[in-house]
């Protein structure tokens, strides 16, 4: 018998009304305050719906995260996460086993934040977002959209970070300081998180105590494992600002497209002399990430197009 959701509300649930016919497995995928587990214990009967109605078959099970796995027959099979803490062996026992049921005639709904389950597994996606159902479709083309949303609720959420100047070493004679380093993206807001290719600018302050005849101030993006992915200076730009007097204040801005692939960077800041001798040197000054909704390898993000073509045949 299908699963059918009539115009069905319970929170954080709101007028969800789709269908799963026989013999099928739909993925359900959402952040955690979306409602997919609410979903799945009203398809079970556990919870009663507030509004609208869910008719499903009599025989239906629900299993849980820590629920020992039962796959003898039924007609509806619902999984809250029920392969998360399982092995390789005992996942892949268990996906032949769903495969059966589906082949029977057995409605699966499953919720999962691994992708690589959802598209061995799902027929069908469906994405669920603060109650309501946003989209449903190919498990492909449905994840595509759904990382994407995840990459733009990372990148706002990067705004509301604090980044406070917290080097790993500091060192220099003191002529100047380093006062603060700030991210900016592209929307000129300061942020902890970029987008992969985001216009950027790093914002750096200097305070002179002492006069400098000819500064130099410089930046270096460093990889989470310490490998040295871009670093560039005011005398490498050809940029000359001094002399600098007892008490003059700048702020230097570096801008640049944040071509990156997703992980985790530090950036050094450093006030030096032309022949190296630093006045301020800040090692990992601020951390920040790059987010994106395509997996990339390495650290330049090259965005590569891909084309073919077709070679002819040898004699």
């Amino acid at each position: 018998m299908p699963v059918e959701f009539r115009k069905a509300s319970c929170p954080p649930l709101t007028n969800i009304d789709v269908s799963a016919p026989d013999g099928v497995a739909i993925g359900i995928i959402g952040e955690d305050s979306a409602g997919t587990g609410t979903l799945l214990r009203l398809a079970a009967g556990l919870e009663p719906p507030r509004g609208g109605s869910v008719a499903v078959g009599t025989r239906r099970r629900f299993l849980g995260p820590t629920d020992p796995l039962n796959f003898s027959p039924v007609d509806t099979l619902l999984l809250d996460h029920a392969l998360a803490l399982h092995d390789r062996l005992v996942r892949a026992r268990a996906i032949m086993a769903i495969d059966r049921l589906r082949q029977s005639g057995a409605t699966i709904l499953f919720t999962s934040h691994e992708e690589d389950l959802l598209l061995e597994l799902a027929d069908e996606i469906w994405w669920l977002g603060q109650g309501r159902l946003i989209g449903r479709g190919d498990p492909a083309e449905a994840l595509d959209a759904y990382r994407n949303h995840i990459a733009q609720s990372i990148r706002a959420w990067g705004q509301s970070i604090q980044t406070p100047l917290s080097p790993r070493l500091r060192r220099g004679d003191g002529r100047a300081e380093i006062l603060g380093v700030q991210i900016d993206g592209q929307d000129g807001k300061a942020t902890g998180v970029l987008r992969s290719g985001e216009a950027t600018v790093v914002r750096v302050s200097v305070k002179f105590h002492h006069a400098v005849a000819d500064p130099v101030i410089g930046i270096l993006i460093r990889s989470r494992i310490g490998l040295n992915v871009y670093g560039t200076n005011t005398e490498l730009e050809r940029l000359k600002f001094g002399p600098c007097s007892p008490g003059d204040a700048l702020r230097l801005n570096f801008s640049f497209r944040c071509d990156l692939c997703p992980q985790e960077y530090t950036l050094t800041v450093a006030s030096h002399d032309p022949n190296g001798v630093w006045h301020d040197w800040l090692e990992d000054a601020i951390a920040f990430s790059v987010t994106d909704p395509r997996h990339t390898a390495g650290v330049a993000n090259l965005r590569a197009q891909v084309s073919i073509e077709r070679l002819p045949q040898p004699v």
